[in-house]
């Protein structure tokens, strides 16, 4: 064997191994970048799971949130309704006159004297307009007592006494108050029907 033979037998060994190691460098190189996509397309899926979600959690939150303010807007709305109904009952109450209010105003009287017994002397308050008939409506009665001044409501009247330290109200605003209450749910309904 001549050395030109064993250099290029050398020569090709070399390259032989350098071919080998660029083949396996290659190949890891290969599976390196494989890895890495499979990493990043993983990694990509998790944070598109995650922006949907974090989009769904956003668009739950502000759909519930719109619904609140839609709701809280037709109690509002509703409040308001009502609000001006009753109004408008106590300015009818209020404008009641003549021979309604005298039998209306006159029962109330009736209903809070007979809560007292034979107490003596009874003060009668009730609206500043209703003076006269208030002090009719004793004298018609026979009731000892007297108007007593003004109490701030849209009629009746309110029966007190000393002896007994007693006060009844049975004014129109006082019984407004009890059926309202009683029947707001029925109002509502009635005014709102779905």
């Amino acid at each position: 064997m001549s050395l030109d033979t064993v250099v290029e037998d050398i020569r090709e060994k070399a390259r032989a191994r350098a071919e080998d190691i660029r083949s396996e460098a290659e190949a890891e190189a290969e599976e390196i970048r494989s890895a890495a996509e499979r990493d990043a397309e993983e990694i990509r899926n998790e944070r598109e799971a995650d922006v949907e979600s974090t989009i769904a959690q956003e668009r739950e939150q502000r759909l519930s949130s719109a619904k609140l303010e839609a709701k809280q807007a037709r109690l509002e709305a509703r409040r308001n309704v009502l609000g001006e109904v009753r109004e408008a009952v106590e300015d009818e109450i209020e404008s009641l006159d003549g021979e309604k209010r005298e039998e209306l105003t006159g029962a109330l009287l009736d209903a809070a004297v007979s809560e007292f017994d034979d107490d003596g002397d009874l003060a009668v308050r009730g609206r500043a307009d209703d003076e006269e008939l208030i002090e009719s409506l004793l004298e018609d009665r026979e009731v000892e007592g007297s108007y007593a001044g003004e109490y701030d409501c849209l009629g009746g009247v309110v029966v007190s006494s000393e002896q007994s330290r007693v006060q009844v109200t049975n004014t129109f605003d006082a019984i407004l108050e009890d059926v309202w209450e009683e029947n707001l749910g029925e109002i509502s309904d009635d005014l709102f029907e779905q």
